[in-house]
């Protein structure tokens, strides 16, 4: 008893506590060293994360998804079921893509997690039309028009469409070349916010505010021209533009619905070739030709009156695990619009622009609000015909 009692006194002696106070903070300091090493370990961790993710632009809209680099480019993956690899902005680069085993052996290897990829797709670029790789490929029908003077491709148009271009001029219809600065972003998104739908389809542009849209339109800013058309002071149509080398690619042409009388799409792409012409373009390219199994519908008729004509190109797949070779041999990788028939897609195509029409209707129904009777105007009615005062 008189031992623990003489420890106890022991360790409640003034040097004891004061040595027990300096290693609870010693063990304290340690703790919260370790604490502040794995918020830094966390922050870096969420900084490396944030670097490695992009921001692509679907429909209108931005949506973050995860990069991994790649000879100084970015490869990104989308897809739920299905997850397809490819370069961002393949479509619009200056060059052609180079080394695509590179990207495969990635995939394969360090970007495995990062992107989950089951499949990797690249294409050539115009005019390289011959396979060059020896990897699974599919032909790509790709709109475009082989420019060797514009007097050519203009005794090549249908009357009809030579007839638009100058409706469009004796209509008062004006098309010049703009610098992308405020008036043209006020000018874009006046046209954009005409309506909620376009071709009945939701419009993606629709209701863009001004940061929005400088964002949307100035991703290659130094390398693409802005055609507008004005009727007057009213901008009723807009042509982008962007230059990869000898080809010129249509990323966007809008114009109003209610101006359709005007014809500014036929003027735009005429003062497009012009242009395209003075600087020395070969080929001009403006989306597909064919999506997918979908033949006949309202873009690809206009393409075709406007001069552009089918370049088939080489499109490469290469799976990338036992789940993408699957989905290849089962032609899943197509999408709907390449698997179902052109009737069936029609189909589905005619009951979507039936649903938006409808759904934008109740939209405008709803927002009319009735104005209550204390904010009506008191105003003596008129009597009716034979009635005294």
């Amino acid at each position: 008893m008189r031992r623990r009692r003489a420890c106890f006194c022991i360790e409640r002696s003034p040097r004891a506590c004061l040595a027990l106070h300096r290693l609870r903070e010693m063990h304290s300091v340690g703790r919260l060293g370790r604490e502040s090493l794995v918020g830094e370990g966390r922050s870096e961790n969420m900084m490396s994360a944030e670097e490695n993710c992009v921001e692509i632009r679907v429909r209108g809209r931005w949506i973050t998804t995860p990069a991994v680099d790649v000879n100084g480019k970015k490869l990104i993956a989308t897809g739920k079921w299905l997850r397809t690899a490819k370069v961002r902005s393949e479509d619009m680069m200056e060059k052609e893509l180079e080394s695509p085993e590179v990207y495969i052996q990635k995939l394969k290897g360090d970007a495995k997690d990062a992107l989950k990829a089951d499949i990797f797709t690249f294409t050539q670029k115009l005019p390289a039309t011959r396979p060059k790789y020896p990897y699974p490929m599919e032909w790509e029908s790709v709109a475009a028009i082989h420019l060797t003077t514009f007097k050519e491709w203009w005794d090549s148009l249908p009357q009809e469409t030579r007839k638009n271009v100058r409706r469009s001029q004796k209509r008062g219809v004006t098309v010049r070349i703009k610098e992308f600065d405020d008036d043209l972003i006020h000018a874009i998104r006046q046209v954009n916010d005409e309506s909620p739908l376009r071709q009945g389809m939701r419009n993606g542009y629709y209701g863009k505010g001004y940061e929005e849209t400088k964002k949307l339109y100035g991703e290659f800013i130094g390398r693409c021209d802005f055609i507008c058309a004005c009727f007057g002071d009213e901008p009723i149509g807009f042509l982008h533009l962007v230059y990869r080398g000898e080809v010129a690619s249509i990323l966007n042409l809008t114009t109003k619905q209610s101006h359709f009388d005007k014809r500014p799409a036929n003027a735009l792409v005429a003062k497009m070739v012009e242009l395209c012409e003075a600087k020395g373009i070969s080929y001009i390219s403006y989306g597909l030709y064919n999506y997918g199994n979908k033949r006949d519908h309202p873009l690809r008729t206009f393409k075709i009156r406007n001069g552009f004509s089918e370049i088939l190109m080489p499109r490469f797949f290469v799976p990338v695990n036992g789940w993408g070779r699957f989905c290849m041999k089962a032609k899943l990788h197509r999408g709907r619009i390449g698997i179902f028939p052109h009737s069936v897609i029609t189909i589905a195509a005619d009951v979507r622009s039936l649903w938006y029409k409808s759904a934008s209707f109740m939209s405008r129904c709803s927002s009319k609000t009735e104005q209550p009777n204390s904010h009506r105007p008191m105003e003596r009615s008129i009597p009716p015909a034979g009635s005294s005062t």
